[in-house]
């Protein structure tokens, strides 16, 4: 699960960035990308990672 939150987390970077230059996904890209921090957060403070 580990691996896929990484990869989820690197794919939607990428979708963001090129939203950013080229003006596309707009708001949706943003929330899904600050969602997907939390939940990254939330394992690194809870100390949780399946290997």
């Amino acid at each position: 699960m580990g691996q896929f939150l990484w990869f989820v987390i690197v794919a939607l970077f990428v979708f963001w960035l090129l939203g950013l230059l080229f003006k596309i996904g707009g708001g949706l890209i943003h929330i899904i990308l600050v969602i997907a921090g939390i939940i990254f957060i939330f394992q690194l403070l809870t100390g949780r990672r399946s290997r």
